[in-house]
């Protein structure tokens, strides 16, 4: 195993092109064929499931005990609820996330037949009209709409371009890059961590590294809704790395520096042997890293476990700064995390034994006492 050097332009890039591809949970079709290309322009072997998650296979030594890292494509969004006798449209969210934060945002709206900008407003949004009462709203979804940028002042004007109950609404990510290193946008989570795996396969590729086991990319489409990596895997995976926004906020650990490692979520501990590695990777290759829970998260790694699949599970993060919001990261975490994942990539099984679904007792490992 060794540091490998990483291609910050292409991540930076390959960043930028995930956020500026609309892909809330539901309506991901262009960010998957986009992925897809950067995978194969790679020359690495893609296979998608029928909703079109993705399982890149880069071959190893040996096939078993393979392993599986994810990051999930899809991001918040909203739809829309309902046509309203002024025009405007009523909507619910797409994912876990505050009013509060779409409110003001530029947004596309999708139809069967067009696209079509607008904003999503509170309900009394004129200060010159409704002066303080602005302030009093309360801060819900049943308390904003959504403003078209078209000619739409009825239910009827709303009909005659072909919108619908059920139409999609993607919010603009307006990424900024400072040249002290942080990285402002909506949606960081997660394409940062798409952008973070895809530079690590750049790496491997790259440098001809023969990795000692199968690995397998996945890029999920549904984590944001609750299924995540639930559909993508097979049998033989036997340890799989999540990789994940950090929450960095008053009473966490976690930083917009180095790594965060996650020790558990609202979904319980990760596994004890995998995250331990983790940390032992960190130390051995001088990685920052730090470590901590998340009460209010779970992650593809929970989809995953809940659905039935019996594997190891970690969860290895980059910090973000008003997650779910206006999220902001810092450079020095990205490059952090992609190092992570290209020695853990050249790293052993953990466990040979783990090559089986069930299996004596021999090999089984064993905590400290």
């Amino acid at each position: 195993m060794k540091n490998l050097p990483i291609d910050q332009t292409y991540v930076q890039d390959v960043l930028f092109r995930l956020l500026n591809t609309p892909s809330p949970s539901g309506y991901t079709d262009r960010v998957v064929h986009l992925v897809a290309d950067e995978l194969e322009k790679l020359g690495v072997q893609v296979e998608l499931t029928r909703r079109g998650a993705i399982r890149a296979t880069l071959n190893g030594e040996r096939s078993s005990p393979d392993r599986a890292i994810v990051a999930h494509i899809d991001t918040l969004g909203a739809m829309v609820k309902g046509l309203k006798d002024n025009g405007r449209l009523e909507l619910v969210p797409i994912g876990h996330w505050n009013a509060r934060f779409a409110e003001g945002a530029r947004v596309t709206l999708f139809t069967d037949i067009s696209s079509h900008r607008g904003t999503i407003l509170p309900l009394k949004a004129s200060g010159h009209t409704f002066a303080d009462e602005i302030d009093k709203q309360p801060s819900n979804w049943q308390n904003i709409e959504l403003r078209v940028d078209e000619v739409f002042y009825s239910r009827k004007d709303l009909m005659r371009l072909g919108v619908h109950v059920g139409d999609f609404v993607a919010i603009d990510p307006q990424p900024e890059v400072l040249e002290n290193g942080y990285i402002v946008s909506r949606h960081l989570d997660d394409k940062a961590g798409a952008a973070v795996l895809l530079g690590a396969v750049k790496a491997v590729v790259d440098n001809k590294i023969k990795l000692p086991v199968d690995c397998h990319p996945l890029f999920t489409i549904s984590e944001e809704v609750g299924s995540g990596a639930s559909a993508v895997l097979h049998g033989d995976v036997s340890e799989m790395l999540t990789l994940d926004n950090g929450t960095t906020a008053p009473g966490q650990n976690s930083s917009e520096f180095g790594v965060t490692i996650c020790m558990a979520d609202m979904s319980g501990p990760f596994d004890y042997h995998l995250t331990n590695y983790l940390i032992r990777l960190c130390q051995e290759f001088e990685i920052p890293y730090q470590r901590d829970i998340f009460r209010f998260y779970r992650s593809d790694s929970a989809a995953a476990v809940e659905s039935g699949a019996d594997l190891r599970t970690a969860l290895a993060t980059f910090g973000v700064d008003g997650s779910h919001g206006w999220e902001r990261i810092h450079w020095n975490a990205l490059e952090s995390l992609t190092k992570l994942v290209t020695v853990y990539m050249q790293s052993p099984p953990l466990f040979l034994r783990d090559q089986d679904d069930i299996g004596p007792r021999f090999g089984f490992p064993m905590q400290p006492a």
